[in-house]
């Protein structure tokens, strides 16, 4: 089992890369509503640790390669997190996908406002605009994380969140 995690893990990063490509320019941040979407199917496939992996392995490639900024670590990172606990707990998928949207578009923002940009880039964000860019793209994401994961359990693919729509 643990090789498929890995094996489902690469995948998953690969994902978030590449539609880390279609990233949008908020001020200094670059959201992506893909790593969202990975974030709530890597929480409900993989658990909390290994959907912590993705998005950081996420951040780091994504910040080698130009489409992402520092704050991707935190919003990718706390969301991932965070979703995954919830459905471990739940085994709900709509929960996880609303612990995304509450790691990355709220906590995941003000450590980046509050963190992020005054040591790191010495320089000050709008607050209210990268909470909002990080709630929109987490809210998008999200809902396709969200038809993803039914798609998968229609199909028969995914098996563990069958528990999850109950």
């Amino acid at each position: 089992m643990e090789t498929r995690k890995v094996a489902y893990a690469v995948v998953l990063t690969a994902l978030a890369v590449a539609g880390g490509l279609l990233s949008i320019p908020v001020g200094l941040a670059k959201v992506s509503p893909a790593q969202a979407m990975v974030n709530v199917l890597g929480a409900v496939m993989l658990g909390p640790w290994y959907a912590l992996a993705v998005a950081l392995a996420t951040s780091i490639i994504r910040n080698a390669v130009g489409t992402g900024t520092l704050f991707a670590f935190p919003g990718s990172m706390i969301g991932a997190l965070i979703a995954g606990y919830v459905y471990l707990w739940t085994r709900n998928i709509y929960l996880a996908a609303l612990g995304e949207i509450f790691g990355t578009g709220i906590l995941g923002s003000l450590v980046s406002i509050l963190i992020v940009a005054p040591s790191l880039l010495n320089k000050p964000v709008d607050a209210l605009v990268l909470t909002l860019s990080f709630l929109l793209s987490t809210i998008v994401g999200s809902v396709v994380g969200v038809m993803g994961l039914l798609v998968l359990q229609r199909a028969g693919v995914l098996k563990t969140a069958r528990h999850a729509t109950g």
